[in-house]
């Protein structure tokens, strides 16, 4: 097959589909639906006070909207308890303000107030509320509180992508009465895109969730079932009428940084110690229009992020670690394709085709970045993410300065579809390498709420490698509260290569399918069962099988949150090369069956200490292998303290060997304010014989800007005498200021 003609041929078609949807926006407006509710805000003449009391004469004379409907845990039935909510703007903010009462507000659970940290979403009791400010019915902004002023905020793109890297200027104020808690925000509409000077309506959607009662309910009917995640469906949101946009401002933001910082490294030659060093920088948004938006970056620094949870890895293939760093957390969702997403619902051995680990990280370590830019949004009907970045060499002769460069194109067609395009290109230094570029075309078609497929097609260009560069997907998925039906077909080359990508598994035809069955009991203390069977059938480029993996599993979960399961893998696996799995264990090529069973408990996560317990045992390989693992855990001390601690321990009694690894870790966390919190992570690996640590302090001392004090260190304990010996050490201080204009 001509590649070139095929490439060309496919990208023919998919540029045709969407320069043909361009001139007929109609295909992209939602789909009928039924009358949805419709709520007006309220025009003010004075701001109001963001002072949690409520004591303005507007919420005396307005009257609130008071019914919400539940999904959990009998849908349709109003919430149990009395809530009201009010929506109001003036010539800067739009309002929202929650008036939340309790039965019992001592029971009410408000465990997190760290910003953005999930828990806030899962574990307390929260209202949230998302602006539909294009009124597309698929794209919104998200905003969550907890009772004790815990925020998320983020982006949802397509109904499905979340990121809650996306963090704007917005004020806000919690307190306690006697009947329960009120929360009262004000979101500024410089903080927002939208259509300046237009009356249109916006999309809206509230929802309250109760933790202690286990009760989640929304403003507007969603399926049943759906949980927490409705509050992404934009399709569902209510119309909220009467908003008066201003006018745009000049949508500028500058944030200069300065950083200085001690590093000793004992491992290098020569050995540093307490080496000083300092540096400057600087990071620009600026709106080019309301919906687009370019962010500009100069000698960009991360010594702020925090550090990866390590894993433990007992297969051949490379490891997914997700993005922490903020330029490339913040619309990440635009640059995702194919349905992919490492290791999340798309499944670990579909490719990345954009990794953004790729810039900036060489195995771990830190490689300046010179500077880039990034710019998103919508225009023409088009969903369009560009991005340029150029890294330096790091100093060093193996690394070469490089450019790394990425287009995302993206239509939205009939109602909840999408097609798109995507390039990338990596070039080192002129004269050094030829670049490596990677194109893909992909589509997503959804069909009411349920069912959907997703296909994509792509092919790399990368010098020196041979075999076959090219890699498609084609998924078909009806996925219910009740039942769930898949099956998928993916195929990646032997030599498919995204340089700016994450392939786990190259050289493989798989075929999968996968089946569920999830009644509700509607009584007892029995929430959901949920019975599932998955098969995967793997294959090389010749037609041999490398890999088959059938899997039962059984779970169920209880009304108040508790989940057990069970399950059973039988799997066939073969290696087509001797395969190191320990450092003193290496296993012949051949063909492998096993089978082992697991069990768990997930604790809710209401309870001050909740976490996720699993056992797994049977045949592994030419062997056994016992596996007991903590995640997801936490202790919660306080509002303010928690610790949250991580385990496992695989044992594996090989024909070839025998050996254990350990790794066992933690984070402890005390977060004075929302604004401010000192975290530690402490983890120690038996693999590698270390023990790190990375304590952060981070004070959001105004609004956007913000205060870092980090601490890292990594210690080896292979001959240690008494406390393990110093490797690596850094203590760095970093502050920016928010600059609007």
């Amino acid at each position: 097959m001509n590649h070139s003609r095929t490439r060309g041929f496919l990208l023919t078609v998919l540029a045709v589909i969407v320069l043909t949807s361009v001139t007929r926006p109609v295909l992209a407006q939602a789909p009928a639906t039924a009358p949805r509710p419709t709520l007006t805000a309220v025009e003010l003449k004075e701001p109001l006070r963001i002072d949690g009391r409520l004591d303005e004469p507007f919420y005396a004379t307005t009257p609130p909207t008071t019914q919400l409907t539940q999904t959990e845990p009998v849908a349709g039935q109003p919430f149990s308890e009395k809530t009201e909510l009010w929506v109001a703007f003036d010539r800067r903010n739009i309002y929202v303000t929650w008036r939340c009462w309790e039965s019992h507000p001592d029971r009410v659970i408000g465990s997190e107030l760290r910003r953005d940290s999930n828990l806030i979403v899962t574990a307390n009791d929260n209202v949230a509320f998302a602006f539909d400010s294009f009124h597309d019915r698929r794209n919104s902004v998200l905003f969550v509180v907890g009772p004790d002023g815990g925020r998320v905020d983020g982006q949802v793109v397509g109904e499905r992508q979340w990121s809650s890297d996306w963090n704007p200027v917005w004020s806000l104020k919690t307190s306690r009465f006697d009947g329960g808690w009120i929360v009262e925000a004000a979101i500024p509409f410089r903080s927002l895109r939208y259509t300046p000077g237009s009356s249109k309506p916006w999309g809206f959607m509230a929802r309250r969730m109760s933790r202690w009662k286990n009760e989640i309910a929304y403003i507007t009917p969603v399926p049943n079932g759906s949980g927490i995640a409705s509050v992404m469906w934009a399709s569902f949101y209510a119309d909220l009428a009467g908003i008066h946009t201003p006018p745009a401002g000049k949508n500028l933001e500058v944030k200069p940084y300065v950083t200085g910082s001690l590093t000793t490294d004992r491992t290098a030659t020569p050995r540093r110690n307490n080496d000083p060093a300092g540096d400057v920088g600087v990071d620009v948004k600026y709106g080019l229009r309301q919906n687009l938006t370019a962010d500009l970056t100069y000698n960009t620094d991360f010594a702020q992020v925090e550090a990866d949870e390590q894993q433990v890895n007992l297969t051949r293939f490379s490891l997914f670690f997700p993005e922490k760093r903020e330029f490339f957390l913040e619309n990440q969702g635009t640059f995702a394709f194919g349905g992919a997403g490492g290791a999340g619902t798309a499944g670990p051995d579909v490719p990345t085709l954009f990794y953004s680990r790729r810039i900036g990280l060489d195995d771990g370590q830190a490689i300046p970045i010179l500077g880039g830019g990034r710019v998103t949004g919508r225009s023409a009907g088009l969903e369009i993410g560009a991005m340029q970045i150029r890294t330096d060499n790091g100093g060093t002769a193996r690394l070469r300065a490089t450019d790394f460069s990425a287009l995302r194109l993206k239509r939205d067609i009939l109602g909840k579809s999408s097609v798109g395009v995507m390039a990338t290109r990596r070039s080192e230094a002129p004269g050094r390498r030829s670049p490596g570029a990677t194109y893909g075309a992909d589509a997503r078609f959804a069909f009411g709420q349920n069912l959907s497929a997703n296909a994509y097609w792509a092919e790399t260009d990368t010098p020196g490698v041979s075999g076959d560069q090219q890699s498609y997907r084609a998924q078909l998925d009806y996925n219910a509260d009740r039942y769930q039906l898949q099956a998928e077909r993916l195929d990646v080359g032997a030599g498919f290569n995204p340089e700016i990508g994450f392939v786990r598994r190259r050289n493989m035809v798989k075929s999968a399918a996968l089946m569920r069955f999830s009644p509700r009991p509607h009584h007892g203390p029995v929430r959901k069962v949920s019975m599932s069977s998955a098969i995967n059938y793997i294959e090389n480029g010749t037609g041999r099988l490398e890999t088959r993996q059938v899997d039962g599993d059984v779970s169920v979960e209880f009304q108040n949150s508790d989940k057990v399961l069970i399950g059973v893998t039988d799997e066939y696996e073969f290696l087509p090369q001797p395969f190191r799995i320990a450092s003193s264990v290496t296993l012949p090529s051949a063909g492998y069956g096993f089978r082992f069973f697991r069990a768990g408990f997930d604790f809710g996560q209401q309870r001050a200490a909740f976490g996720q317990v699993r056992v797994q045992r049977g045949e592994f390989y030419s062997g056994t292998q016992t596996t007991v693992a903590l995640s997801a855990a936490r202790v919660a001390f306080s509002p303010r303290l928690a610790v949250e601690p991580t385990a496992s321990i695989n044992a594996v009694e090989l024909r070839e060997g025998h050996f254990t690894n350990r790794l066992v870790g933690g984070r402890v966390t005390f977060t004075a304010t929302p604004r401010m919190f000192t975290s530690a992570l402490i983890q120690y690996n038996s693999s590698t014989a270390s023990l790190s640590s990375n304590v952060r302090f981070r004070w959001e001392y105004l609004p956007g800007s913000e205060l870092f004090l980090v601490y890292n260190d990594q210690r080896g304990t292979v001959g240690a005498q008494g406390f393990p010996d110093l490797q690596n050490r850094s203590l760095i201080l970093k502050i920016n200021r928010l600059l609007r204009f």
